[in-house]
């Protein structure tokens, strides 16, 4: 995998109503692993988590001669995962009740976050706690329909950067900003106390399956995302034909 191409990973959590299928997902898992999915009360959450790291585990092993059942982590002071020992294959995973993502790229720090776009009222109503003032301006100046769509976007390209940071919630929210400029451009700004910058990054958002996707990738050099679905999250997987996602910041040429 170049690095410039980055793997966007697809599976559902409702594959896993099939007691076989959910089997063969659990038999991947480690006995840490075993032991965190047993402690969710409820089976849409266990379900939720299963086909989140299996397919994880089945991602992975499909750029390094490794099992899906070998592969071990380690989590970072914020809980960031990462492969041990390192095998410079980078990834980050979100997952909803409906939908589980996992962004793959070899070298490069990446984030994604997975909302459903019935979320996006309940987002609405914490953005004012969450977004920065210049993001709350612009949210303030749209018609108020327009408003929970863009509250969704926000939230889901915040929670990629602060994933591809690996610093979680340690990094305020309110401290960054995406900045939307027409309907041609979407820019970052980053307090210089966050000790980064803009232009060490390049996102987009995607919309699939009912659900809104943000991807934050490192470095400058024009991405190429690629789509793969594992239906149920052990097996082979297939390529979605997609249209071409746009990447921000555009650059002068109007690279996407």
């Amino acid at each position: 995998m170049n690095a410039a191409i980055f793997h966007l990973w697809f599976a559902y959590p409702d594959d896993l109503l099939n007691e076989g299928a959910a089997q063969a997902c659990f038999r991947l898992l480690s006995e840490d692993e075993r032991a965190r999915w047993q402690a969710f009360r409820f089976e849409k959450h266990r379900r939720e988590y299963l086909a989140t790291h299996a397919l994880v585990r089945n991602a992975l092993s499909n750029y390094r001669p490794i099992a899906p059942d070998s592969w071990c982590f380690q989590l970072n002071a914020y809980g960031k995962p990462a492969i041990e020992p390192d095998c410079g294959l980078r990834f980050n995973v979100s997952n909803s009740l409906g939908l589980v993502v996992c962004l793959v790229a070899e070298g490069a720090q990446v984030g994604v976050d997975v909302e459903s776009r019935e979320r996006a009222g309940s987002i609405a109503e914490v953005g004012p706690r969450m977004f920065s003032e210049i993001e709350l301006a612009q949210l303030e100046s749209l018609q108020e329909d327009r408003r929970p769509g863009r509250c969704l976007r926000l939230w889901t390209l915040k929670e990629a950067y602060i994933k591809a940071r690996g610093m979680g919630l340690a990094l305020p929210l309110n401290k960054f900003s995406f900045v939307f400029e027409g309907d041609d451009q979407i820019r970052m700004e980053i307090d210089p106390g966050l000790g980064d910058r803009p232009d060490n990054w390049r996102f987009c958002v995607v919309e699939f399956a009912g659900h809104c996707i943000a991807a934050m990738v490192e470095g400058m050099s024009k991405p190429e995302l690629q789509f793969w679905e594992s239906r149920p999250p052990f097996v082979a997987p297939r390529r979605l034909s997609f249209a071409q996602e746009v990447w921000f910041p555009r650059d002068e040429q109007g690279l996407k």
